[in-house]
């Protein structure tokens, strides 16, 4: 067998260990019976059940897709994070997805209203958006962080994870003009 394989095996039994580690904190610990699980939890459905409510149904898909690229940008950037050791979540709503709330959530639907309300009022999106960000940044992700329910690693600080959010926002904004270009041109 190819010696780079037998490598690449290992890693995977590796990764495999440190995801049974991390099962195992979360029950031996019995996290899910935390007040910092249920929390998770709330950041997970109540913004969801808002988004419902608050969403325009007559830009439903555009506001949907727009929210699916910050998922999707912002689940990427999470997930390289958390490999690199940067960030991680100590009560994660289910072990192998540990930024579950935040990821598929709280940010998207965060940033969805900001992207419905400049639109609507023909605000500037940039100027919006980056304020959200800086929000979450500065004052959002430290309240996590004091309250141990997302730590930071090595030498990353606050101003990472805003440069983190703009390029996901502003990259999310692109995508989403290109498609409607596309839509305009082609429709």
């Amino acid at each position: 067998m190819d010696i780079r394989i037998e490598q690449f095996d290992k890693i995977v039994k590796m990764i495999e260990g440190a995801q049974a580690a991390l099962n195992k904190y979360f029950f031996e610990y019995r996290i899910f019976t935390t007040f910092e699980y249920w929390l998770m939890i709330f950041f997970l459905i109540a913004p969801l059940v808002l988004l419902y409510f608050k969403i325009d149904k007559s830009k439903l898909f555009e506001i949907c897709f727009y929210g699916y690229n910050i998922h999707v940008l912002f689940g990427y950037i999470d997930l390289y994070g958390r490999n690199l050791g940067y960030w991680n979540y100590p009560f994660p709503v289910l072990p192998p997805i540990t930024g579950l709330s935040l990821d598929a959530s709280l940010v998207p639907v965060t940033f969805m209203l900001v992207y419905q309300w400049t639109i609507k009022r023909k605000k500037n999106y940039y100027i919006y958006s980056l304020l959200t960000a800086v929000i979450f940044s500065f004052l959002f992700k430290p309240v996590l962080v004091r309250m141990g329910l997302f730590k930071l690693y090595q030498e990353i600080n606050y101003i990472h994870l805003l440069i983190c959010y703009v390029i996901v926002v502003f990259v999310a904004k692109w995508m989403m003009d290109l498609f409607l270009w596309i839509r305009r041109k082609y429709a």
